[in-house]
């Protein structure tokens, strides 16, 4: 059977004028800056404007753990709210941008597939709108402020030990995890060793991305902690002076960004943090304007529930004061056919009993968020292999769960073939059932916090650490950083830290080998296992066969 690729159909849309899309929800054109003709960011005073609005409801896409057999949230995401439109529901998507490193390593795109996407797609992940070059400049120039500061007599007395502001690219560069800086006499500073983080994880992103306003934003950049004193006193980034000019230089990125779906629908992509990494949503200011604008808010959280979904709700949610009204997990027969041992060259034949055995990765997801008090149903995003034995088998599973599994096919129809699930989803927003509420309060200690999601979202036997962790997690406590969210950086793969152990395994533990705080986006980040904050690229980077065709179109990137 022949389908057309992804990017066939992306440049096959018939795309609106940015303008009229902007009109359809409301926007003046005086307030849509244009990028082309395709896309433009929507003014801070027309946002400001919207203030007394009431609220939308805000639906979450999330997932299972993903797997090499693909389980297709963001297509998902975008598919649901082209569905929603479809019914009569104002509904606006809200999604993240895609970061250069994973699309030039091994995942490709991020804006949907098939007849579900998000467009203009060879824009969205290549430069877009400079957002994430913004971020990568304003982190870097604290950086060279920082060093510049010491070079210049240290009038701050910051121990060149103690600097614990890295720099950024956003690219996948394992070379570059630990350096050594100023090599190479007295005109370039002190040597010191430092490292490389990808953009995405960039505290500045993730300032960014849980920011009001400018007004906001500033606030938290100048409380950004980059460096100690030899008697540990904290060195902030306003105390660099760094703050006012890295605004200047973010004072666009900060503005949402507005594209459309392949159905003309609106959509909000901006902001990008990783969920593995950083905390997995796009931006409050993105979502924030979608609700006022929209009756229905379709957003998604990065990677499987255990990260992105824990996040959201732990996280933005409590940062922002959102209130969810429903959840989606996406989950795929393949996946469960993965998670119960198959290999990814043996999908193709039906296999009931592996499905059945790699339902409990599902059933474990369903359970953590309900216990957040939003109401879940599971979208089960359909492949041409898919059997009817197979599909029953998950639903069975889902139903003896207390939820409903939904089969959805928008990549092959498009919001025709989601009707059911949106349908769906209105009916539990508009039940009133949610009752949402974080994992833990804000009063719980830093480790407990830790514990908890490790025993009650991962289902470990316990967090472990190290006596110098839990010691710079009370020193944090005592300096007033207690009441922060912690922010869980670990494999995506799996509910423990061993990428390898698929399912829904029980009898692990996880091992946090450091902390991070941070002091601006308001939350201390766990190190957990082996995670990078650097991505390296795999053995066959896709940059190998990404490149210009005869036509002028990029070719390999999808």
């Amino acid at each position: 059977m022949s389908f057309k690729s992804d990017i066939q159909i992306a440049r096959e849309a018939k795309k609106k004028p940015i303008m009229e899309i902007g009109a359809a929800l409301g926007i003046p054109s005086e307030h849509l800056l244009p990028y082309g003709h395709d896309k433009a960011k929507v003014s801070q005073d027309f946002i400001n404007s919207l203030e007394s609005r009431k609220d939308g409801k805000l639906i979450l896409v999330t997932a299972i753990n993903p797997t090499p057999a693909g389980e297709g949230k963001t297509t998902t995401t975008v598919g649901l709210g082209d569905g929603l439109n479809r019914i009569g529901k104002k509904a606006v998507i809200c999604i993240r941008e895609a970061s250069l490193g994973p699309n030039f390593g091994m995942k490709g795109g991020a804006a949907g597939g098939g007849y579900a996407q998000v467009v203009p797609m060879e824009e969205m992940n290549l430069h877009f709108t400079g957002d994430f070059h913004a971020i990568t400049s304003a982190h870097n120039l604290l950086s060279a402020m920082i060093d510049n500061h010491i070079y210049w007599g240290n009038g701050l007395e910051i121990d060149d030990r103690r600097v614990v502001w890295r720099r950024v690219m956003d690219m996948n560069d394992r070379a570059l995890r630990d350096v050594v800086t100023s090599l190479g006499g007295v005109s370039n500073g002190f040597p010191r060793q430092t490292g490389f983080d990808i953009t995405v994880a960039s505290e500045v992103m993730a300032i960014l991305c849980l920011s009001k306003d400018l007004d906001d934003l500033q606030k938290r950049l100048g409380n950004i902690v980059v460096a100690y004193t030899r008697d540990r006193r904290p060195i902030y980034c306003r105390d660099i002076k760094a703050d006012g000019a890295m605004t200047v230089l973010l004072r666009d990125a900060m503005q949402p960004n507005l594209v459309q779906t392949l159905e003309n629908n609106p959509a909000f992509v901006h902001g990008g943090p990783f969920a593995n990494i950083a905390h997995g949503c796009n931006s409050v200011i993105a979502t924030r304007t979608a609700l006022k604008l929209g009756e229905y808010v379709v957003t998604e959280a990065g990677f499987g529930a255990d990260l992105g979904a824990e996040k959201f709700f732990d996280i933005k949610c409590r940062k922002a004061g959102l209130k969810p009204s429903a959840a989606v997990i996406v989950a795929t027969v393949r996946a469960m056919k993965m998670n119960g041992g198959v290999a990814k060259a043996d999908l193709g034949p039906e296999n009931v009993e592996a499905v059945k055995k790699g339902c409990p990765n599902l059933g474990r997801h369903i359970g953590n968020v309900k216990s957040f008090g939003v109401p879940v149903v599971v979208a089960i995003n359909h492949f041409h292999s898919d059997t009817d034995a197979e599909i029953a088998a998950v639903q069975a599973y889902v139903a003896a769960q207390g939820a409903e599994a939904i089969v959805c096919k928008h990549w092959a129809h498009g919001s025709a073939g989601i009707e059911e699930l949106a349908h769906k989803v209105v009916q539990m927003a508009e039940s009133g059932s949610a009752n949402f509420a974080p994992l833990y309060p804000d009063e719980m200690g830093l480790f407990d916090k830790i514990d908890t999601i490790a025993k009650r979202i991962y289902h470990a036997d316990a967090a472990i650490a190290d006596k110098s962790v839990r010691a710079q997690l009370k020193a944090w406590e005592e300096a007033g950083y207690g009441h922060f969210p912690v922010c869980m950086a670990k494999t995506q793969y799996s509910f423990s830290t061993d990428p390898n152990l698929r399912g829904a395994p029980t009898g692990h533990s996880v091992p946090v080998r450091e902390v991070r705080l941070s002091a601006g986006a308001g939350f201390i980040v766990a190190i957990c296992g082996e995670i990078m904050t650097m991505p390296g690229l795999p053995r066959t980077p896709a940059a190998e066969t990404i490149r210009i065709g005869e036509e002028g179109h990029v070719e390999g990137l999808f």
